[in-house]
């Protein structure tokens, strides 16, 4: 597992990852205002990532191929594809805790409150492991955390208030 983890560290992925978790993270907090179903919940997380997976290969697709002025090859869609569905985990990993819900094993506010956290953790994970990767200390690490966790929580806010 542990070697699981430090491959997928070194990908452009972790990006992609935290960039879908601050978007399922808004609508979470969007959709905690006026709380639907749980299956309501997990299944507009689920579309919302597979919504944006999609504008995430249309666009890369386009851009790449006005970047090089080529078609884009096979291989070259298949690296997109590996950032696509990066994207569509972050968005909708949060629907098992709703998945969860509807199913009887938790309430729909702790799902909520499960979904909420597990994406902040998700995300200030990532920002320690980011700067535990270029050799800082313990203590900066955790700062990088921190503020990451702070700054994802934030666009998350705003994202909300915008709804």
């Amino acid at each position: 597992m542990r070697r699981a983890i430090e491959a997928h560290l070194g990908t452009r992925q972790v990006g992609r990852v935290i960039y879908g978790a601050i978007i399922g993270l808004a609508l979470i907090v969007a959709l905690q205002a006026h709380p639907p179903a749980a299956g309501v919940v997990a299944g507009s997380l689920i579309a919302t990532g597979v919504a944006v997976g999609l504008a995430e290969l249309y666009s890369e697709i386009v851009g790449t191929e006005t970047r090089t002025h080529h078609r884009v090859e096979r291989d070259q869609v298949a690296e997109i594809a590996d950032d696509v569905v990066a994207v569509f985990f972050g968005v909708s990993f949060p629907a098992v805790f709703f998945l969860l819900a509807a199913a009887g094993a938790m309430e729909v506010e702790t799902a909520f409150d499960w979904a909420k956290w597990s994406g902040l953790g998700l995300i200030g994970f990532y920002g320690y492991a980011a700067a535990r990767l270029a050799g800082a200390g313990f203590l900066t690490c955790v700062l990088q955390a921190v503020s990451a966790t702070l700054i994802g929580g934030a666009l998350v806010a705003v994202k909300a208030v915008l709804h």
